[in-house]
């Protein structure tokens, strides 16, 4: 109709990560290489990683030590600046965001560590740290209202308006990481990226976060970026799953799709990696060797010295990751050939 506008449907994706890579210079000095005739060494720790998120939905990225999660998870945040590619949060650039517009940006998104004592200031009380995003991003001021506040974001995390008056020191690890939850949540966010929250913690611990998590995703429509190792925990969390090797993305896929088919053989040899507690009989695909070094990361497929499926096309030709029928995603020549079975796993 003239004379009007429709409205603009907004876009279900919150964020997108597009062929990010982050370079890091770990060359001796200068003149250590010159006598020594090195060249510069660059690490590649992560090498061209893309996924989108939705609202309210859950990633996770898994993989060995090493292979970039944690690095991605610090480039989503703004604590490290993309070499290459870039990172958009609900359309936005973030790189190309500056001032206040960076700033109401960042208070849309917020971190939880992986260990909680270490993220927290031990001269602080628990109310000052809790507040403080709060007074950074101009969502309040001193006074009663913002100690209300933060009775409320401490009475959500299961724990006491009364803790405001302690110390870090005096909490248990568990309840730390529920502090570190709250100061996350102080400033009404949208979007968490989570880099390994429970991995410091005991098992029975690591359940009571984990469902403190969940609850809170469904009470406000959190969106989460979960890092972790831990398939147990990355089963019990997530709505997809993204397995790293090496500093690049392998495979992409629903969480019900990764535990009961996996395509990947990497990803296939961490399931070999869970005990079969329920003796079920499945069949382990056994892998050799070790995480190649970053420094000098094999040609083709970085997975192919330890792939029991490599062929020539493999140590030559690096795979990009293609749609697979079955759904989700995979760079792997022997899935795309179909030269590797593809497993059904018991749910």
């Amino acid at each position: 109709m003239t004379g009007q506008t429709m409205p603009i449907e907004k876009s279900n994706i919150l964020l997108e990560v597009r062929d990010v890579a982050k370079e890091f210079d770990v060359s001796k000095p200068w003149l250590n290489r010159v006598i020594e005739r090195q060249e510069r060494q660059i690490l590649k720790a992560v090498d061209g990683v893309s996924f989108t998120i939705n609202r309210g939905e859950t990633l996770s990225l898994v993989g060995e030590s090493g292979c970039g999660k944690s690095t991605v998870a610090r480039l989503v945040c703004g604590l490290y600046t993309p070499s290459r590619g870039s990172i958009h949060f609900d359309g936005m650039d973030m790189a190309k965001a500056e001032g206040d517009v960076l700033r109401k940006l960042r208070a849309r998104f917020q971190m939880i560590f992986q260990d909680p004592y270490a993220s927290l200031n031990p001269r602080w009380r628990v109310g000052k740290i809790i507040a403080e995003p709060i007074l950074v991003h101009g969502l309040g001021k001193p006074g009663d209202a913002l100690n209300e506040r933060v009775g409320e974001l401490l009475t959500q995390v299961g724990l006491s308006p009364l803790d405001a008056e302690k110390f870090p020191h005096e909490f248990s690890g568990g309840q730390r990481q529920r502090v570190s939850i709250a100061r996350a949540l102080s400033s009404n966010p949208e979007f968490l990226v989570c880099d390994e929250p429970t991995s410091a913690l005991d098992v029975s611990v690591q359940a009571q976060i984990l469902n403190l998590m969940k609850d809170l995703q469904r009470e406000f429509g959190l969106t989460y970026l979960f890092i972790s190792h831990n398939l147990a925990v990355v089963s019990h969390i997530s709505n997809r799953v993204g397995v790293m090797y090496l500093g690049r993305l392998v495979e992409v896929a629903d969480t019900k799709r990764i535990f009961t088919m996996p395509l990947h053989p990497y990803t296939q040899m961490l399931q070999s990696a869970i005990p079969d507690l329920k003796m079920t009989g499945k069949q382990r695909t056994p892998v050799a060797g070790e995480v190649p070094n970053p420094l000098t990361p094999p040609t083709g497929c970085a997975f192919h010295p330890r792939c029991p499926h490599a062929n020539e096309r493999c140590k030559r030709e690096r795979p990009e990751m293609i749609d697979h029928p079955g759904g989700g995603q995979v760079a792997c020549h022997g899935v795309e050939e179909k030269r590797i079975n593809i497993i059904k796993l018991a749910a």
